[in-house]
């Protein structure tokens, strides 16, 4: 007799891989911790297979477990695609989605992946921008979800956590002891006029060492130690790190992760995407 695979127990699995934690994948599958863990347990017994390293510090997936990951993707790609179409009642159209260019990763890939694999038919357009110009765009109508990076979010947002932020410079770089201080932002960075108020509260003069609204040129100056930046702790890109020393520069405190949602579509699809986004950027 041919032998299944179970596959909710290979959606735990896969789930499990993706987001690199029991804890995690729990509450992305609505389920509790323990639940997850039979789940998973049961698979392996079914297998006579250990699909984790179990030794090691960091949740890690054994050869065997590597193989199956890609298959179970496949199956459960192949399920959900299936039933979408098949169901009267599956979601399709179009979600605006805005998220600031920040905090793009690493959490939103993945949920764009999973939001495919669930609702093959819905088109999900990512915009990736400044919260001050998502919000504009926000009030004209032109996202369905949005999250933003802000101190201060309206009545209407959701505020999912806070994260600080830190000064940020070139490897081994000393751009940070020069005075005056120059500065890398783009001209609608919300950070920036925060760094400016904290350094002329601190008595630091200060110089602006790029302009206009090209990240990369921002990113690649302060990579080039010719100047210093504000980054949100966890959304720090590659090239700088946070700056640390004995004469630190001032704090400049933390800024908040917000939720907004329109009321133009209500579905499962956009349900699905906000709980998702709740799990990925929730304290």
């Amino acid at each position: 007799m041919p032998r299944n695979l179970d596959l909710s127990a290979l959606r735990s699995f896969v789930t499990v891989a993706d987001v690199g934690g029991v804890t995690r994948a729990a509450g992305y599958l609505n389920l509790t911790q323990s639940a997850v863990s039979m789940q998973i347990k049961r698979l392996e017994e079914s297998l006579g297979l250990s699909l984790f390293l179990r030794a090691a510090r960091k949740l890690a997936l054994s050869p065997e477990g590597e193989q199956l990951l890609s298959y179970g993707r496949r199956m459960l790609a192949l399920n959900d695609e299936a039933l979408s179409l098949l169901s009267s009642t599956a979601c399709e159209g179009e979600i605006r989605l805005g998220v600031p260019h920040d905090v793009v990763y690493p959490a939103i890939p993945g949920i764009l992946r999973r939001m495919a694999q669930c609702y093959p038919r819905v088109r999900i357009n990512l915009v990736s921008s400044f919260t001050l110009l998502m919000k504009q765009e926000f009030g004209r109508g032109g996202f369905d979800v949005m999250l933003t990076t802000e101190e201060a979010p309206d009545p209407a947002a959701e505020v999912l956590s806070s994260r600080g932020l830190v000064w940020v410079g070139a490897h081994e770089g000393n751009a940070w002891q020069r005075r005056p201080l120059r500065l890398g932002f783009k001209d609608t960075c919300n950070f920036r006029s925060r760094a400016q108020t904290a350094l002329e509260e601190a008595g630091i003069p200060w110089e602006m060492a790029t302009g206009g609204e090209s990240e990369q040129a921002v990113e690649a100056t302060v990579a080039a130690d010719l100047a210093v930046s504000v980054r949100m702790l966890g959304s720090i890109p590659e090239g700088m790190v946070p700056i640390a020393g004995d004469n630190q520069l001032p704090s400049v405190g933390e800024m908040k992760l917000a939720l907004y949602r329109a009321n133009r579509r209500s579905d499962e699809a956009v349900d699905l995407l906000v709980s998702e986004l709740r799990c990925a950027y929730g304290s």
